[in-house]
């Protein structure tokens, strides 16, 4: 089965089974230029989300499944085991890593054929989030009012998954239909997800957009009438853990009476999390704090924090949209339903 993404003019990912190797498109180096990297072993792949050339947590658990795929071209049961968990220890917070690997570890055991049984579940991994996708916009689009204005923050679109993407996938949707609208895109740093990904493909695919510094969302919030995020992982209390400044943004939010939705497929979602006390919070390298364009930016000196990810309260959110619908509060209900659903 074909899922569409024919308003998207760009793929992040796209695996060849003929030469058993992925392809990616390096958003490290966007929005300046636009160069597609080849990832042709398990190590390649490894670098490639540690390094966030592929990034966001539905895309890094399509590209990991192909990265399981990559190792098992060699047949050894034991060694593609291994190479599964090494992939899964690139990025700690992103559950979809750690799902999609482990739904290939599971085919390991009893395949009769390795690497066949391997690349169809990767494939149906990526068509999953594919569909995931475009449900989830045809869902939020419901939320979109004509005139209206929209925060969002770091890039939860097209290039965080291998669909039209999850928050900006409803604006994508709501286009479509028809909806006129502005998006007020923070920057997000120290990567700048928002200002060099989020503005590239939301201009790219015509939709009228603001990028604004972290600390302006403040003074734009009052105009706003709705917040959509990603999420990375989602505890069963409903906290939300997503790139770092989603929390403070969250607050903002809750202070204007701006309506703030998490957008994400069930993949995202850890039931064996109670809170967000207990989500790990990946602690990335200095240098990204302490270096801009290369260029030193914090005393020699200075200490550096940098978490790459905080976590939202549940009673911060007003709503989860899913593939499955809108979840609203109690979270700890309407999440214990989705366990059943899924």
């Amino acid at each position: 089965m074909q899922v569409s993404n024919s308003i998207i003019q760009f793929k992040t990912i796209e695996y060849n089974q003929k030469n058993n190797e992925i392809t990616i498109l390096d958003q490290t180096q966007l929005p300046e230029k636009e160069i597609y990297l080849t990832l042709k072993d398990v190590e390649d792949v490894y670098q490639a989300m540690k390094n966030m050339n592929v990034r966001g947590a539905p895309l890094i658990g399509v590209a990991a499944a192909y990265g399981v795929v990559l190792s098992a071209a060699g047949g050894n049961p034991e060694a593609v085991a291994k190479a599964a968990d090494y992939l899964k220890s690139a990025r700690p917070t992103a559950i979809n890593l750690a799902w999609a690997v482990e739904r290939m570890k599971k085919k390991i055991k009893d395949a009769k054929n390795l690497y066949d049984e391997l690349f169809k579940e990767a494939n149906h991994i990526e068509l999953e989030d594919k569909q995931s996708c475009l449900r989830m916009g045809e869902i939020g689009a419901e939320l979109i009012k004509d005139g209206a204005n929209i925060m969002v923050h770091c890039n939860a679109g097209a290039l965080a998954t291998s669909g039209i993407g999850t928050a900006l996938g409803v604006l994508y949707t709501a286009k479509k239909r028809g909806r006129k609208f502005t998006v007020y895109s923070c920057e997000t740093r120290p990567l700048l997800q928002g200002a060099r990904l989020t503005s590239w493909e939301l201009t790219r695919n015509g939709i009228d957009t603001y990028t604004i510094c972290d600390n302006m969302a403040a003074t734009y919030m009052p105009q706003v009438d709705l917040v959509l995020v990603g999420a990375d992982r989602i505890a069963r209390n409903g906290d939300t853990a997503n790139k770092i400044g989603t929390c403070g943004l969250s607050i903002i939010a809750h202070y204007y009476k701006a309506p703030f939705y998490v957008v994400a497929p069930l993949s995202t979602f850890d039931f064996n999390v109670r809170s967000g006390k207990d989500i790990p919070i990946e602690i990335r390298c200095e240098d990204e704090i302490r270096k801009f364009n290369t260029k030193n930016i914090v005393a020699e000196r200075a200490k550096v924090c940098n978490p790459a990810f905080d976590v939202t309260p549940a009673k911060l959110i007003t709503g989860i949209i899913t593939e499955k619908g809108i979840f609203k509060p109690p979270y700890r209900d309407s999440i214990a339903a989705l366990a059943n659903i899924k």
